[in-house]
């Protein structure tokens, strides 16, 4: 049947009102115009405020979210300040205290109406570094089969965000980097309607220490969601050292810092350290880790006894977190390298003099209170160095990748599965040459631009984009061009896809692997985890 040409040009002026519209987005606090890329379909609202900068009496408190001050007409086509990594000595002429701010990536034929399934995602980095431009939205929005929104958020880092002690505890907020995260996710259930999304399908993911952060959230608050999400998503989960805001340990980095700012003699620290200078808070964290030679993230969260009431094993063995359905993994040497990184030569077994002790003072520099009977244990029956080619470095990259990543995504989605929930686990291993099996290589499927791999992977990524996307947007991960995945139904979250540039298919953790988790997830209570 033909159309009156009169009509199809209305339609299409209908269209383009409805798209340049959403292109600029009036909430209760300013008015945010993003940048509508054609060539992508895709509307990008950058640098978009969620909170008050948090300086000067608002440092170590609350993010004040939404913005109190009205904003005005903001042109949001730019990222906004990232906040300041430890690593730092001073601020740069991308970071700064003042760094709230979210990424909105919006499909550009969205419109306010549209109600589109949200996909947060909280950047890794080891709770002191990364940034929101380390997630470009192209290879989620484009392919995903059904539209979806896209949306990063900057959080407070190190020694700005994760400063613990007695002081911070009484005259402040403990974990204000995964708080600032709850903000934002309160800021979308708010604001993310007028975006074209719909606040009741939200799904939260994120990598290494952001995928720590998806795991976080699953418990915090004894596991009282209260609808911020309905599914959550980790690559490679961190499960770190998690101290009491008191113990010696956390007090002893407190006075370091506090020390290394100028406050350390002053009768109150608190207001000391919130009247310095941003550049002496930065130079103080830097030299504070810089001192800490054998441990790799010493700012990371801790047990605050308000928002994380209970370390992760002991929360996810008794049921104490959120009931939606979960999509976690790791990579098969997620544990590699790490240890390179460390300057004392007596924690870091790529050293030509490495020996059994190295391997201890590696583990023991990120768990500070595993003691070397059970290290003992698990180089006798579970680590023995005859596995690994008599090589002290794969020994205790194997540890290390199996404590802290490996072993924490069986545990999520078993412990989801054990409650009735669906829960999808996978597990990437890639031989290279093109990518590896290393921390972080699967984030190439999602953030790596326009490159194509060899045909392999190529058909590999294209699967992961497909999987990933679907469970955003649908609760089932699929890929027309790959198998089932089929979702665990066993304790340590058996089945998992093996994503492997050869073949995907589904297999079941070996016997052995799930026996060295079962113990280092029963040494919890000594390795504070």
């Amino acid at each position: 049947m033909l159309i009156p040409t009169r009509i199809v040009l209305l339609a299409s002026i209908a269209i383009a009102v409805d798209a340049a519209a959403l292109s600029t987005v009036t909430l209760d606090y300013g008015t945010f115009t993003g940048l509508t890329d054609t060539t992508n379909a895709i509307i990008y609202f950058r640098g978009v405020r969620y909170a008050d900068p948090p300086v000067g009496a608002l440092r170590w408190r609350p993010a004040v979210s939404p913005p109190t001050t009205h904003l005005g007409n903001v042109n949001a086509t730019a990222y906004g300040n990232e906040c300041i990594a430890t690593t730092q000595t001073a601020t740069t002429s991308t970071t700064s205290e003042d760094c709230l701010f979210g990424n909105i990536y919006v499909p550009i034929a969205t419109t306010a109406t549209s109600a589109l399934p949200v996909l947060i995602y909280f950047h890794g980095g080891g709770f002191e570094g990364g940034s929101t431009r380390d997630a470009p939205p192209e290879n989620l929005v484009q392919p995903s089969a059904k539209p979806l929104i896209f949306v990063t958020f900057e959080y407070r880092l190190g020694q700005f965000g994760f400063l613990g002690g007695t002081p911070v505890h009484d005259e402040g907020l403990l974990n204000a980097g995964l708080l600032d995260q709850k903000a934002a996710l309160v800021w979308v259930q708010r604001y993310i309607r007028k975006f074209g999304g719909d606040p009741t399908r939200v799904t939260i993911w994120g990598q290494s220490a952001g995928a720590g952060s998806t795991m976080f959230h699953l418990i915090g608050d004894a596991g009282a969601n209260t609808n911020l999400f309905h599914q959550a998503m980790g690559d490679s989960p961190s499960l770190s050292f998690l101290p009491h805001y008191s113990d010696a340990y956390v007090e002893d980095l407190f006075t370091q810092f506090a020390g290394l700012a100028g406050c350390g003699g002053s009768t109150d620290v608190m207001s000391c350290l919130r009247a310095a200078p941003t550049n002496t808070l930065a130079l103080a964290g830097s030299k504070t880790l810089a001192n800490r030679t054998s441990s790799l993230f010493p700012f990371t969260p801790i047990a605050d006894g308000s928002f994380i009431v209970e370390r992760p094993v002991e929360a996810f063995q008794k049921g104490n977190f959120a009931r939606v359905p979960v999509l976690f993994g790791a990579n098969t040497n997620d544990g590699a390298h790490w240890s390179a990184g460390l300057p004392n030569p007596n924690a870091n077994t790529s050293s030509p003099n490495a020996t059994e002790t190295t391997v201890y003072n590696f583990i023991a520099g990120q768990w500070g209170t595993f003691t070397k009977a059970s290290f003992r244990t698990a180089i006798t029956k579970f680590y023995p160095l005859a596995d690994y080619n008599g090589s002290f470095s794969l020994q205790g990259q194997q540890m290390y990748g199996e404590m802290r990543y490996i072993c924490t995504a069986s545990m999520v989605t078993g412990a989801a599965s054990n409650f009735g929930l669906k829960a999808y686990q996978y597990h990437w291993d890639n031989p290279g040459p093109t990518l590896s099996s290393d921390h972080g290589a699967e984030l190439n499927a999602f953030f790596d631009g326009t490159e194509v791999f060899d045909p392999a992977d190529q058909a590999l990524v294209v699967a992961m984009r497909s999987y990933f996307t679907s469970f955003a947007t649908s609760g089932t991960p699929v890929a027309p061009t790959s198998i089932t995945w089929t979702p665990g139904a066993n304790a340590d979250g058996s089945p998992r896809i093996l994503l492997h540039p050869g073949g995907i298919k589904m297999e079941n953790l070996t016997a052995a692997q799930s026996a060295r988790c079962a113990f280092w997830h029963g040494l919890d209570a000594e390795i504070e985890t």
